[in-house]
């Protein structure tokens, strides 16, 4: 399966469009060193009120579901210690954050992080937060389901626009470790 690049009117290989990008995204596009080539990550214009996975894929087509994916971002406590994370999960799906995050992430107790920690701390937007830029050390946590697909269409860093981006590319960005049953029904 190739790229869904005919649902949309304005696609870019994201190299060529780095302004339309937060810092974050578009320094991690400038400094991209996976085996995928960064000509392969395509930014997609859209309108930011389609930012949302479910009016997004009203908008370019119900297909487009079962290629989407979400990033939230998590916090997970132990004792006085908090480690913030993402997880990167098929939109079909929801982040199993109270079984495999807490696990993962050693805590006591894991939670969505609020709107604010996520978007002061990843430097996006709420709604528009992407893998591509995370944090230094920032752990990603990746459900395989996502690796597994040829194109998964993520959120590019702002609610204006997504990226299209090659499944495998997510277990080769940093700190990335892809895992079994994270995104559950």
């Amino acid at each position: 399966m190739h790229a869904p690049i005919g649902h949309f009117e304005h696609a870019t290989p994201a190299p060529d469009c780095l302004d339309e990008l937060t810092a974050p995204v578009a320094a991690a596009v400038r400094d991209w060193t996976g085996s995928v080539p960064a000509e392969q990550i395509v930014y997609v214009d859209t309108e930011p009120e389609w930012a949302d996975t479910a009016t997004f894929v009203q908008h370019y087509g119900q297909e487009l579901l079962e290629q989407s994916a979400n990033c939230v971002v998590v916090a997970g406590k132990r004792g006085g210690e908090t480690t913030l994370a993402a997880c990167l999960v098929l939109s079909t799906t929801r982040v199993d954050v109270n079984g495999v995050v807490r696990r993962r992430l050693g805590a006591r107790k894991a939670s969505f992080a609020s709107m604010d920690t996520a978007t002061g701390e990843t430097g996006m937007e709420y709604g528009g937060v992407t893998p591509i830029g995370l944090p230094d050390g920032w752990p990603l946590l990746v459900d395989s389901a996502v690796v597994d697909l040829p194109y998964v269409l993520v959120g590019s860093g702002r609610r204006r626009g997504k990226l299209l981006v090659p499944g495998k590319a997510f277990a080769e960005l940093p700190n990335a470790v892809v895992l079994e049953g994270l995104g559950i029904a």
